[in-house]
């Protein structure tokens, strides 16, 4: 089954589109307080397509993940009781409950690890404002976490993209595929953590 293919080609077409800076940042604020899809699906072929951009598409990135962190973080604080019985059944209960443990340890560097890993963010700034996080040590290290993924991911591909763009292009189902087969491992094994 092709899929990723004919997704790399559009998504490439969007990221070289004049709104696409926007859609990222709109992606990046989603992204980070409930939308399920990370920015980094539009980051990467940005920064191929122009490669000479890059850091001001990991800033747009990563400015708009933190905000919607804060976002993320006034659901918690202001309505976590509302959502706890939807955050009960669906499949992000564990996730919260082993984030609420998280920070009951480590704080402010549960929530700059989580912003740098594939861990989902919404997850960690809900819980964050749930269990009245220090605003400020929190947007800190949502800005550390997320500014230091979307800079090296854009940075790379920025670096090394246009070389193996072509290669990429040929190789993109397998990858895709074995992108998909990684996340699953990780979910896996953050599930047995």
């Amino acid at each position: 089954m092709r899929l990723f293919g004919p997704l790399y080609d559009r998504v490439l077409a969007w990221s070289a589109h004049r709104r696409g800076p926007a859609l990222l940042g709109a992606l990046s604020f989603a992204e980070s307080s409930f939308f399920p899809i990370p920015p980094d699906v539009m980051l990467m072929p940005m920064a191929l397509a122009r490669p000479r951009c890059w850091w001001g598409f990991a800033l747009i990135a990563t400015l708009g993940s933190v905000l919607g962190g804060v976002l993320g973080y006034l659901i918690g604080f202001w309505a976590i009781e509302a959502i706890e019985p939807w955050l009960t059944e669906s499949h992000y209960a564990e996730g919260f409950d082993r984030a609420r443990d998280w920070f009951a340890d480590w704080g402010f560097w549960a929530v700059l690890v989580a912003g740098f890993s594939p861990i989902p963010y919404k997850v960690f700034t809900i819980a964050a404002g749930a269990l009245t996080m220090n605003p400020l040590g929190f947007v800190v290290a949502s800005f550390v976490g997320r500014g230091a993924r979307f800079f090296l991911v854009s940075g790379l591909v920025a670096w090394a993209g246009p070389r193996i763009a072509p290669t990429l292009r040929r190789y993109i189902e397998w990858l895709g595929w074995l992108f998909v087969a990684l996340l699953l491992i990780a979910i896996g094994v953050w599930q047995l953590m």
